[in-house]
């Protein structure tokens, strides 16, 4: 076992995605989604010239004292992603007419996913960190277009960008730079050097 049975670990993210990172590397933790209103903050941010980068941090930070204002004791991750092209955010699709807009408009284009994570226990945050993945997307033929989103289907509304790299998401991209759990939406070295200096998971 690399993990000391406490302090217990939260999630405060119903991702499919970052849960599917931390169970690949067999940590152990449970998963409480917080609840907030993520437009709302969003657009406080934008209209205070605030950065992505500091709206997603205040992003993570939320859900995580959303959480761990039930669970002191734990250590709670909270984590949020913003897409960044161009100086406009990205949400993610409503549906497949919005995804093949949101294509449209990265295609060709560089853009920035600014990727979040807030460790929060005892009322304190502990840490946090924030990475920069920048991603080039290739110019798209119509007949391609077509397919990935056919093949894709609904599946693009649940993710920022509308497209998963982890499947055929990839071959959207001419250039990608950054480590690729980031860009799945948890930065998973950093997450992990953190719980080894804690002693949360063995050095």
């Amino acid at each position: 076992m690399l993990q000391v049975p406490q302090p217990a670990l939260v999630l405060a993210s119903e991702s499919v995605f970052r849960k599917s990172l931390l169970a690949a590397a067999q940590v152990i933790f449970e998963t409480q989604p917080a609840r907030i209103d993520e437009m709302a903050i969003k657009q406080a941010a934008q209209s205070e010239n605030q950065t992505a980068a500091e709206c997603a941090l205040t992003l993570a930070l939320l859900k995580a004292k959303r959480i761990a204002a039930a669970r002191p004791d734990a250590l709670v991750i909270g984590a949020d992603q913003i897409l960044v092209c161009e100086g406009r955010w990205f949400d993610k699709p409503r549906n497949l007419a919005e995804a093949e807009t949101h294509l449209r408009d990265l295609m060709g284009k560089t853009h920035e996913l600014v990727t979040a994570m807030v460790c929060y226990r005892n009322g304190a945050q502990i840490w946090h960190h924030i990475a920069r993945p920048r991603l080039t997307m290739r110019v798209l033929s119509e007949a391609f277009l077509a397919s990935y989103l056919e093949a894709e289907g609904k599946m693009l509304t649940q993710t920022v960008g509308a497209y998963r790299l982890e499947g055929l998401g990839v071959h959207l991209f001419d250039r990608i730079e950054g480590e690729h759990s980031a860009i799945i939406g948890l930065p998973l070295l950093p997450l992990l050097g953190f719980l080894r200096q804690h002693g949360v998971i063995m050095g």
